[in-house]
């Protein structure tokens, strides 16, 4: 009998979640938000137990798919009318990088670290920082960045051009502290970091991070001290 109970309700089920998911918007499979992926939980979870539940139980669990869809959909209808209800639920983007500066505080509200912000960038292709000109971390967690124009994409074949390779830029700096075996790795010493800091007129207490190029060039990330509140996306 409870195989051919859940014969019937596994199928229903799925309908089900298919047609309310349809109603929710593709929004529900790509480019999460927080509000998306606990509601997406929360539906799955009452659906996964709709598959298995008593004939007597499955119009509780119908009801209560319907409601929680029922919600996300008017909810998403409301956010569309208003700008705070719409970055309350959804979010907003977050500048993290423009114009060669990095904005710390905007790092920390996206619980991002320096090496966490380089990990996505090259995942994007981007392996140094002076290659940017704009980073800003959207409402779905994915990364956009807006390339300098001397780095938007033409390969050298496409105008005969020899170009010098790049390689990764290891941090040396972090936090005020030298990063031994990055700086190590570069074939460079302590001696040779804090000449290029002076030259700089830096101290090495105040650099948020820095990294070394390919050529052996020290490079600062600058940090903005204001923390910019408008969102150039509404």
């Amino acid at each position: 009998m409870d195989f051919f109970r859940v014969l019937l309700t596994a199928p229903l089920s799925i309908i089900v979640l298919f047609f309310l998911s349809k109603l929710i918007g593709n929004k529900q499979i790509s480019n999460l938000n927080i509000f998306d992926y606990i509601n997406g939980i929360t539906i799955g979870s009452i659906a996964a137990e709709m598959a298995t539940c008593e004939y007597e139980e499955l119009p509780h669990f119908t009801i209560a798919l319907v409601i929680y869809a029922l919600i996300v959909f008017l909810l998403s209808l409301v956010s569309q009318k208003s700008v705070k209800l719409r970055r309350f639920f959804t979010g907003k983007t977050i500048l993290l990088y423009d114009k060669g500066k990095l904005y710390k505080k905007n790092l920390t509200t996206a619980k991002l670290d320096f090496n966490e912000f380089l990990a996505l960038l090259r995942n994007k292709g981007y392996f140094n920082l002076d290659e940017i000109e704009t980073a800003m971390l959207e409402q779905s967690g994915d990364l956009s960045v807006l390339p300098k124009d001397k780095n938007r994409p033409v390969t050298p074949d496409d105008i005969k051009v020899r170009v010098h390779q790049t390689r990764p830029e290891p941090v040396v700096i972090m936090d005020g502290h030298i990063m031994s075996k990055n700086l190590k790795a570069t074939g460079n010493n302590e001696a040779w970091l804090n000449a290029r800091i002076e030259e700089q007129q830096k101290k090495l207490s105040d650099i948020f991070a820095a990294t070394c190029d390919g050529d052996n060039n020290l490079k600062i990330v600058e940090c903005a001290d204001n923390n910019p509140t408008n969102d150039m996306f509404e």
